[in-house]
């Protein structure tokens, strides 16, 4: 039995609470294609390589955090913006974007992925800091006890990178970490609010030119971590969250497209 495209994309608007957000960008479907749905794709970003690798698992519906669709939306369908519509509708795939949703949702997010894979996701104390669009979106996590910054960078690199180093680390906090903040993607933005909560590392995945120095003056060590790299986590979620809640799919995968940025 196959399941219908209108279902879970409700299903995804629902839990994911779109309705709260005032975001960047429109979240929820995208492009509709067929309304039938047997297998789902999930990505991080709406390249033409994701749509090449998910028509070549036969996919109906790719489901991604960084959308096709900015802003005001679209002003004219031409370049690689055409190409990549062009592609999904040859081959009738939907493609649905959630952004700041999926970032903050506290099963599903990029946050809470990160947290998780770092070991701080069940450490201690959370909390919610620093305000992107009306939602508090950073996440501060109290240790235990307090932890080497060694260890914690060993974890990011392990857990996150693969063994590879972070893109840029400011040690500018203390040797011993008792507070972690963390916000995936570009949100170096946020560094004077996890200082404010008391945070002694914070981790995003892109910074800002000013936030080494602003690292320096809070006595914060900041981590790059890689935008993308932090970002995979609520894909990775989603689709064993669609698995789990429409058994009647094919499959339900999601599908690398690694970014070194």
């Amino acid at each position: 039995m196959t399941v219908r495209l209108r279902d879970v994309v409700s299903h995804l608007d629902t839990v994911l609470e779109i309705d709260r957000f005032r975001d960047y960008c429109p979240n929820g479907l995208q492009v509709e294609g067929r309304q039938e749905v047997d297998r789902v794709v999930t990505g991080v970003t709406a390249s033409l390589e994701l749509f090449e690798r998910a028509a070549a698992r036969r996919a109906d519906l790719i489901v991604v955090h960084h959308g096709l669709i900015w802003g005001s939306g679209l002003s004219s369908l031409t370049g690689p913006l055409a190409r990549r519509v062009g592609f999904l509708f040859q081959r009738g795939m939907s493609l649905a974007g959630y952004h700041l949703p999926l970032d903050a949702h506290p099963r599903l997010g990029n946050n809470a992925g990160l947290a998780e894979a770092i070991g701080a996701g069940a450490a201690g104390e959370v909390e919610t800091f620093g305000d992107v669009r009306g939602h508090s979106l950073g996440v501060a996590v109290t240790l235990p006890e307090p932890t080497p910054r060694a260890d914690v960078l060993a974890a990011i690199s392990k857990c996150v990178l693969g063994g590879a180093e972070p893109t840029f680390v400011f040690p500018h906090g203390p040797e011993r970490v008792r507070r972690v903040g963390l916000c995936t993607g570009a949100a170096s933005d946020l560094l004077e609010a996890a200082s404010g909560a008391g945070c002694d590392l914070f981790i995003t995945g892109e910074l800002a030119e000013r936030a080494g120095e602003l690292a320096r003056e809070l006595q914060v060590t900041l981590v790059a971590a890689g935008h993308y790299a932090t970002e995979v986590f609520g894909p990775r979620r989603l689709a064993e969250e669609l698995q789990r809640e429409f058994p009647n799919l094919e499959s339900a995968e999601f599908v690398d497209v690694p970014s070194p940025l």
